[in-house]
């Protein structure tokens, strides 16, 4: 992590579970300062507590900014002293709660990132990461057109940088995280310890898996490959949510099966993490995609030559790329720290 020597990190929305394990991998680096910002003072009072507990030594390297990224002027006051780097973290990411109040996606989403780098930019931040969602490709629900839209915003502001920029902004777009906040494996892991079936919407339905470390690892690959207005998308595998189960209820040694509820508001049957438009123009760097910034201009009268192979394009998505069995699935699972800590609490042997 020789880039990270001595500077200062901002994380928006840090008291997530992406900032959460951002700390985890940082605190014992040569890193100076990790910055957290954030709307909930709570989150931020136990992530405190959490690490002058368990990291007396390393917690002073971490500083805590009450704000939000729809408030421009909070994001200012988080950048005064001078910031290196920035994740940017800070999204609302439910799904059904941004069908029914997609405007508040937007405000957060799209203006609040706007908001993020106009600050940046103006404080002459050397590297900004914007993360985004699978969701973004051929959106279907108001959380990935906002997330889409966060993306454009992002890579438009990289194109009128240009690549000589002291700025330079780039995307990373990944599919499911296990058991963040607010994903399907915790649910399923409280319905297990509450003797109720695991509730499930579509017994075919496929979702990319991908663990926190990995969705780290991808960001600082974006940081260390990335020029202006690339998108990076790591490489997963993914399964149905019937294997996803099989494997939770087999771990658990639980019997209480599973039951089909239907699909909620604004859920796709599988995810697209890299289109065909995209995949057109994309560098295959072995674990990763990158997709570069198209940077035409508005002058579209000049002969360009198209681009004639992407209807000969697949996309890249969870039905297509490489599926789990659920051996393979449980040896995944092992490796989430939240699943180890539930199964040493019923003292269940792994």
């Amino acid at each position: 992590m020789s880039i990270f020597k001595d500077k200062v990190l901002l994380i928006t929305g840090g008291t997530g579970s992406f900032g959460n394990m951002v700390l985890k991998r940082f605190l014992d680096s040569d890193i100076r300062e990790i910055r957290i910002f954030s709307r909930d003072e709570k989150k931020q009072d136990d992530m405190r507590h959490n690490l002058q507990l368990q990291y007396p030594n390393q917690a002073s390297k971490v500083k805590f900014y009450i704000g939000d990224v729809r408030d421009r002027q909070s994001i200012d006051i988080a950048m005064r002293g001078g910031v290196d780097y920035i994740f940017a973290a800070a999204a609302l990411k439910q799904v059904p709660s941004c069908e029914f109040f997609p405007i508040q996606a937007v405000e957060t989403n799209v203006i609040g990132t706007n908001n993020v780098l106009e600050s940046a930019i103006t404080h002459g931040v050397k590297n900004i990461v914007v993360l985004s969602t699978d969701k973004a490709a051929y959106p279907i629900n108001a959380m990935g057109i906002s997330k889409a839209m966060m993306e454009k915003v992002a890579i438009a502001k990289a194109r009128q940088l240009g690549q000589d920029s002291n700025s330079i902004i780039c995307c990373t777009r990944y599919g499911n995280v296990m058991a963040s906040r607010g994903s399907v494996i915790p649910l399923w892991i409280e319905q297990i310890k509450a003797g109720m079936p695991i509730t499930i919407t579509d017994p075919e339905m496929t979702r990319y898996m991908m663990t926190l470390d990995d969705a780290v690892d991808l960001v600082i690959y974006a940081f260390q490959h990335g020029h202006n207005g690339d998108l990076f998308v790591q490489k997963a595998p993914s399964c149905t949510l019937t294997v996803l189960a099989e494997a939770l209820l087999e771990l658990f040694k639980s019997n209480v099966g599973y039951k089909v509820i239907g699909t909620r508001h604004g859920e796709k049957v599988y995810e697209t993490l890299v289109t065909r438009e995209e995949m057109a123009r994309s560098e295959d760097m072995k674990e990763y995609f990158r997709i570069a910034c198209d940077g035409r201009d508005l002058n579209y009268d000049k002969v360009e030559g198209g681009n004639l192979v992407v209807a000969l394009q697949e996309e890249y998505n969870s039905h297509n790329t490489r599926r789990l069995n659920k051996e393979e699935m449980i040896k995944l699972l092992l490796k989430v720290d939240y699943v180890r800590e539930q199964l040493e609490a019923l003292k269940i042997n792994f």
